[in-house]
């Protein structure tokens, strides 16, 4: 949009709405605002922004309200994204900085997000780009052998896999050995194809634990962590429903649904200002059309995504500058 004036309405329009959720008239906006105009030239502005289906009039009200366009030009005209203050920024620290371990990181990232931004928070594990398998391991418990995998992230994955025939000891050194000559070294997404046939390589009596142990280690090599999320805040959803016109349960159910979520935060593409931004009905189909969302990546490439997900009508700059901060905070202190 190339009209000032209209620029700093609409934005003073969304500010309003957002910080009272009422409707917001011209007389309370040249009040508010100090603008240096009338009433009447304010009311001009804002029928040229609804007409252009940037502000829209609720049927009980006379002030006029933001559309999910209107929060998008709003939204686009925020040339930078604020930084916090060195106390906001501080206390980031010194929530994550006690964590014990990955899994302790994820959980205070949301609900440090969580609070910061009165949103749901979620984020993906961190994706482990250069990751390989480092050793594997297989142990005798009886009738059945335990597949330990060890990749080089140092996140151990194991699976007991039952057998008909009980291996001895020398079998089963022999048959590690044949898996290890295959699978050491390799990316975790190459080790399926890598034991695939197994068991048809091996010595009669070794073939149909070389088939189960093939399989467990495929599937442990897939279950990586990237594929998980966490999440926290839900409740602050559930306080401002009636900020969902339809209703928030689309919205709760796609937070329950992780591979949505992976989904859709693996399509959002961060742009200049470091932050990704998907308003509302901008996406028609999707269950998350009453809602926004907020999101970046962190990590070496940017590859694993953390985000918060509200109603439209939502403080903007602070979402963004808070999911902008943490991510920071997450890539330069998470190690690859």
């Amino acid at each position: 949009m190339d009209h000032p004036r209209r620029v700093q309405i609409l934005r003073a329009i969304v500010e309003d709405y957002v910080h009272s959720r009422e409707p917001v008239g011209s007389k309370a906006l040249v009040e508010r605002h100090r603008l240096p105009v009338s009433s009447a030239t304010v009311r001009n502005d804002m029928a040229a922004l609804e007409d252009a289906g940037l502000i829209v009039a609720p049927h009980t009200s006379s002030g006029r309200i933001p559309t999910d366009q209107g929060y998008r030009v709003f939204v686009d005209q925020i040339a930078a994204v604020q930084p916090l203050s060195p106390a906001q920024r501080r206390a980031i620290q010194v929530f994550l900085e006690d964590a014990q371990d990955i899994d302790d990181v994820m959980e205070r990232t949301v609900r440090l997000l969580a609070q910061l931004t009165h949103q749901a928070a979620v984020i993906q594990y961190p994706v482990r780009t250069g990751t390989t398998v480092r050793h594997v391991e297989l142990v005798d418990v009886g009738a059945a052998v335990l597949v330990i995998l060890i990749p080089t992230s140092g996140r151990v994955a194991q699976r007991a896999v039952e057998l008909r025939t009980a291996l001895d000891e020398p079998q089963l050194l022999e048959l590690r050995a044949r898996v290890l000559a295959r699978v050491l070294g390799q990316a975790l997404d190459a080790v399926p194809s890598a034991v695939a046939g197994l068991g048809e390589t091996l010595p009669a009596e070794l073939r149909e634990a070389g088939d189960a142990v093939g399989e467990t280690l495929s599937l442990l090599a897939s279950a990586t962590d990237e594929h998980r999320l966490v999440m926290a805040g839900t409740a602050n959803l559930a306080r401002f429903s009636g900020d969902f016109p339809q209703s928030i349960s689309p919205v709760l159910e796609a937070l329950e649904e992780q591979v949505t979520m992976l989904r859709l935060l693996s399509e959002m593409q961060q742009d200049e200002r470091g932050v990704a931004v998907r308003i509302g009905s901008e996406e028609c189909d999707d269950p998350l059309a009453e809602a926004s969302v907020v999101a970046t990546g962190y990590g070496p490439r940017a590859a694993s995504k953390v985000g918060v997900v509200g109603p439209t009508r939502m403080d903007y700059p602070t979402t963004m500058a808070s999911v902008r901060a943490v991510a920071r905070y997450l890539s330069r202190n998470l190690g690859d």
